[in-house]
């Protein structure tokens, strides 16, 4: 039942998770939230820490120009149709 480690983790929790659910024992629970812990993006060991998203002048980018035509964009917008009132109707 209790085997070594030489699987790898990742290997070992697909095969957790191959069992249904309601077969597993609760050691292979336990093992199985381990290694999903253990495996989870923010607590492996060897992955280097994300990086910073900080920017320096150097490395900030680049701000949009308005167009040759000089002056502002400006943003053109549908007009909206009202719907006519229903007609009378007459007796």
């Amino acid at each position: 039942m209790n085997e070594p480690q030489t699987s790898s983790p990742r290997r070992r929790l697909q095969e957790l998770l191959a069992i249904p659910d309601r077969l597993r024992t609760e050691a292979q629970w336990d093992e199985l939230h381990e290694l999903e812990i253990s495996l989870a993006p923010g607590n492996r060991a060897d992955v280097a820490p994300p990086r910073s998203y900080t920017t320096t002048p150097s490395a900030a980018p680049p701000r949009s120009r308005p167009s040759e035509g000089g002056g502002e964009v400006k943003k053109t917008f549908r007009k909206r149709h009202k719907k006519p009132p229903p007609k009378a109707s007459t007796p």
